[in-house]
């Protein structure tokens, strides 16, 4: 098993029935913060953390991804040599460094199970994995996946983001309890997929960035169905977390739930405060 992360994982087969109608015929991963897609914020974070190989897990309808990371000539000729070619710099960039490859998850069967539909793409070596959904801004830190990096070559284990959620809303994410190593790392021993309040082992919840190492592969082939016959990536990690193998690292930087109108919102508004335009 290789031991350096170059492979990210961008599970993008949802619906996004949150965002209907305009998620109908628009992948929501392609849906803008200001002029440019959630997905790319997620590639762009993926490259800072010197990862040049994206496996993206789509699905029906979901071709517009495709066509995002590709040459689009017809266009590049329209404003070749015009001040919008400047415009294109940046997806420029991404399509001629990186490697990019799709795989179609045919069933919406939790996130779990989009993880484990993307193993063709990733072989048996660690990897990331960025929700496109959570949009993060690492503010005058470095970005947060290359915080996680730089914990993965010290401790060669599974890696969750983790922050602190108001006590009401632990029952939205993955909660995790454990052993601070540090003030801002944990090791991990216990998981629970969106606990009720009175239920939750702590208010630390795991947000949309992760460091996997590939035996979870294995498991996740083994954990049984939840709720909605979902198969929970938390259900997997909790058996690495049992084996002493997960840490929770509360990062650095900020994070905005773009899965829901609010925080979608609350990212434009954000980013256009930090914009020129």
């Amino acid at each position: 098993m290789k031991t350096s992360v170059k492979k990210c994982l961008f599970p993008a087969a949802g619906y996004g029935t949150r965002f209907l109608p305009a998620t109908k015929a628009i992948p929501k991963e392609m849906l803008p913060i200001l002029t440019k897609p959630l997905l790319q914020y997620g590639v762009e974070e993926a490259r800072s953390a010197g990862i040049d190989t994206m496996a993206i897990v789509t699905g029906r309808g979901k071709r517009a991804i495709e066509d995002h990371f590709d040459r689009s000539y017809e266009l590049e000729h329209q404003i070749d040599g015009t001040p919008k070619e400047e415009l294109m710099k940046e997806i420029r960039d991404i399509v001629k460094n990186c490697t990019i490859s799709y795989t179609r998850q045919v069933e919406m069967k939790g996130l779990g199970h989009a993880i484990l539909t993307g193993e063709t793409l990733i072989g048996d070596e660690p990897f990331a994995v960025i929700l496109a959904d959570d949009l993060c801004d690492n503010g005058d830190n470095e970005p947060i996946l290359s915080q996680m990096v730089k914990l993965y070559a010290q401790y060669q284990c599974s890696i969750v983001a983790v922050e602190e959620v108001p006590p009401k809303d632990t029952n939205k994410y993955g909660v995790v309890a454990g052993e601070f190593i540090t003030p801002d790392i944990m090791r991990v021993n216990n998981m629970v997929e969106k606990p009720e309040p009175k239920d939750a082992p702590s208010n630390l919840a795991i947000i949309g960035r992760y460091i996997l190492t590939p035996d979870i592969f294995d498991i996740i082939r083994e954990v049984k169905p939840g709720k909605g016959g979902e198969i929970q990536i938390t259900d997997a990690l909790l058996e690495q977390a049992k084996q002493g193998k997960v840490i929770a690292y509360k990062f650095k930087g900020k994070r905005f739930d773009c899965g829901s109108v609010d925080g979608f919102v609350q990212a434009t508004n954000y980013f256009y405060a930090k914009s020129n335009i």
